[in-house]
């Protein structure tokens, strides 16, 4: 059976928010996001520290309540009652989106079970920020959080990163990053360009574009700040052309009139077929068609 509902319809009424908060200007804060703040019995957060200033900042007294990875086990299940109870929960991260790299999946995914009615309170992502500044073209992303410090899934993601033709985004630790951008320049070589955002939206705001050589270089001894990383995706490998097509395609440049050679090299750019094979098999069809 499907699961849903309408926004603000629940088992006693209650409300679960995932609200989106600024990753570094706080001015990005919506209405909408204060409001539900404001409004919600409890905010949990990720950083109740850091989610305080935030609150303090815009006059913000509802109660909060941590809520990370480390939380012990039974709090999702509480955290629950008191949604079933009718209790309005926003649930908020560090910065930025909340369930991206971040807790709170498993609360969201059992309150979806349990009929609670969810509601997202959408704002800022450093992933989508990163992707807009980056300078890297793109038409789908893959985003990989944070690579594993050390054994052999971080050895199959970069070897994957290596090969992704998608750009990928990922975080990194700013006294971590020279490692991993050396990493990083040993699988692609000089020929991807490699974007290091840091302090995105904040007063050193910084995006660094080059080869991943490069900026291992630059950042050898690490940085300061948050740091996003977008790495351009490889260029797709054409599958070889069906000779009969190929042949087609020929026939219609040569019946314009063009030369040889300027058929072999628009076919060569069509196809990805080299030069130099375009040109013999440029050669190949005029030649049968003079014998028939």
């Amino acid at each position: 059976m499907a699961e849903g509902g309408r926004r603000g319809s629940a088992a006693g009424g209650g409300r679960l928010s995932v609200v989106s908060t600024p990753i570094g200007n706080l001015q990005d804060i919506s209405p909408r996001v204060l409001q539900t703040l404001q409004e919600a019995d409890l905010i949990l957060a990720e950083d109740t520290q850091r989610t305080k200033k935030l609150c303090s900042h815009f006059g913000i007294t509802t109660r909060l309540r941590s809520f990370h990875a480390h939380s012990p086990a039974s709090l999702p299940d509480r955290l629950l009652e008191r949604l079933t109870g009718g209790a309005r929960l926003a649930l908020v991260s560090d910065a930025g989106t909340p369930l991206i790299s971040d807790p709170g999946a498993a609360l969201v995914r059992e309150a979806a079970r349990a009929g609670i009615a969810l509601q997202t309170v959408p704002g800022p992502s450093a992933v989508t920020a990163a992707l807009t500044v980056a300078g890297i073209a793109f038409d789908a992303f893959r985003f990989l959080g944070f690579l594993p410090r050390s054994g052999k899934r971080r050895r199959l993601l970069l070897q994957g990163i290596a090969r992704e033709t998608d750009a990928c985004v990922l975080f990194e630790s700013p006294l971590r990053l020279g490692r991993t951008l050396a990493e990083l320049a040993e699988h692609l070589g000089p020929d991807r360009t490699v974007a290091v955002c840091r302090e995105l939206t904040k007063l050193h705001e910084e995006v660094v574009r080059g080869s991943a050589p490069e900026l291992a270089e630059r950042f050898r001894d690490g940085t300061l700040g948050e740091i996003t990383l977008v790495v351009e995706g490889a260029a797709p490998k054409r599958e070889a052309p069906d000779p009969a097509e190929l042949d087609e395609l020929v026939r219609e440049h040569l019946q314009q009139g063009m030369s040889a050679r300027d058929v072999a090299r628009i076919v060569s750019q069509q196809t990805g077929v080299p030069r130099k094979d375009a040109y013999v098999r440029v050669l190949l069809v005029q030649k049968g068609e003079e014998t028939e």
